[in-house]
């Protein structure tokens, strides 16, 4: 659970810093964005790492499923409430805020990876499949860019009390850093979680 977790936080920050582009003026943003996910397709490397990170995505979804599933069981009510009283909420729903993230990413691989990968879209003028006119178009709608930004709102308290956690199940901190080890957590969620809503918000705003 901790390595395929900290994996995805990893792939979030990669993914982040590709999708940056999106903030460029149009033309500048259609080359090099397009440009981008052509050289992620038809970079080998690249497609062996898109295979762990899907297997991660599964992994990760199946084995949150078990632990919430074996904590209902071994837990009543008077477990849940005494924790109530000593963790925080984000920590107390992790299997709900990841549900609602694994729904947002069946959404997110249907809006772009599978019409990248299987549907008809157009070339763009430098002979490259024009994902960002596909992006675009879908982030002109006010109801998906509201599902993204909520999504993100579930994505960072998950980030925030997951990063910390994962690196504590893994034994990697010392007493007198977990302090530091948790504002590190909340800092890259809400950083990272910030620029993805922005992203949608941006394009709906300035591509009218």
């Amino acid at each position: 659970m901790s390595l395929t977790g900290l994996f995805l936080c990893f792939f979030l920050l990669i993914h982040f810093l590709g999708n940056t582009q999106l903030f460029l003026p149009p033309e500048e943003a259609q080359q090099k964005f397009n440009w981008y996910s052509s050289f992620l397709t038809g970079n080998t490397f690249i497609k062996i790492v898109s295979y762990v990170l899907y297997l991660s995505i599964l992994l990760h979804a199946i084995y949150a499923w078990i632990i919430t599933v074996k904590n209902k069981k071994s837990g009543g009510h008077y477990n849940r409430d005494a924790r109530s009283r000593s963790s925080k909420w984000s920590s107390r729903n992790m299997g709900f805020l990841g549900l609602i993230i694994l729904l947002f990413l069946v959404l997110h691989f249907q809006n772009f990876w599978y019409v990248y990968k299987f549907g008809s879209i157009g070339l763009d003028p430098w002979g490259n499949k024009d994902l960002y006119t596909v992006v675009v178009t879908a982030f002109q709608q006010a109801w998906l860019v509201a599902i993204y930004v909520l999504a993100m709102i579930a994505l960072a308290y998950h980030l925030a009390h997951g990063i910390s956690s994962g690196i504590r199940t893994l034994g990697l901190f010392h007493p007198k850093f977990v302090r530091w080890v948790q504002y590190f957590g909340v800092t890259y969620a809400i950083l990272i979680c910030l620029g993805f809503a922005l992203m949608p918000i941006y394009i709906f705003f300035t591509s009218k």
